[in-house]
C-alpha cells in the first residue's frame, strides 16, 4: 500500500476512494470510445463483453475474500458482495428480498447519464449486463443464476436504469 495512505483521515480515505471509483468508470469508457470512434459500436461491444467476462470474475473473488464468504455463499453473500463493486459506489442502487429472490437495481447509471450527456446514443448494455452480473454471481455461489428484468435496449422499468433478478439453482438462499 502506498505509506502517505496510512497518514490519512477516514474522510480523505472516503474521497480517495470515491476518487478511485470514478477514475476506474472513466477508463472504462475511455477505451471504449475508443475503440466506438475508431472500428463501430459492434466491435466496441464485443471487446466489452470479453472484458467483463474476465473482470467480474476477478472483482468477485476479490469481494468474497475481503468479505471471507465461503465457497457458496448464496445470495445473502452475493447482496453483501454487489456493495463491494466499484460501480456499486458511483451510483444509486438497491438489493431487496421479494420471494425469495434478491433484485438489484441500479437507478442512475453514470454511463448512460455520461453519454447522453455528450450526445452519444445509449449504450446496449443488456449483453455485456448479462456477463458481468451472472459471472458475478457464480463466482460469489455457482448455484445463482441471473436474469436481466430491464437493460438497454430493452427496457421494462422505466424508473431503473437496469434491473437484475439472482435466484437460487436449488431454491436455497
Amino acid at each position: 500500500m502506498n505509506e502517505s495512505w496510512k497518514e490519512m483521515t477516514r474522510e480523505q480515505l472516503y474521497r480517495l476512494i470515491e476518487n478511485c471509483s470514478k477514475n476506474w468508470l472513466a477508463m472504462d469508457g475511455v477505451w471504449f470510445q475508443s475503440i466506438e470512434s475508431e472500428y463501430g459500436l459492434d466491435e466496441a461491444m464485443k471487446h466489452d463483453e470479453a472484458i467483463w467476462r474476465r473482470f467480474t470474475r476477478i472483482e468477485a473473488r476479490r469481494a468474497k475474500e475481503f468479505l471471507a464468504l465461503q465457497d457458496r455463499a448464496g445470495l445473502e453473500g452475493l447482496r453483501k458482495a454487489l456493495n463491494l463493486r466499484m460501480y456499486a459506489n458511483m451510483c444509486k442502487d438497491s438489493a431487496v428480498w421479494k420471494n425469495g429472490e434478491l433484485i438489484y437495481r441500479i437507478y442512475d447509471c453514470r454511463v448512460q447519464h455520461a453519454r447522453t450527456s455528450k450526445g452519444m446514443p445509449m449504450h446496449p448494455c443488456k449483453s455485456v449486463g448479462i456477463i458481468e452480473y451472472t459471472g458475478f454471481a457464480q463466482v460469489i455461489d455457482d448455484r445463482i443464476r441471473c436474469e436481466c428484468l430491464s437493460c438497454f435496449p430493452d427496457v421494462t422499468e422505466p424508473d431503473c436504469s437496469c434491473s437484475w433478478r439472482f435466484t437460487m439453482e436449488d431454491g436455497h438462499e
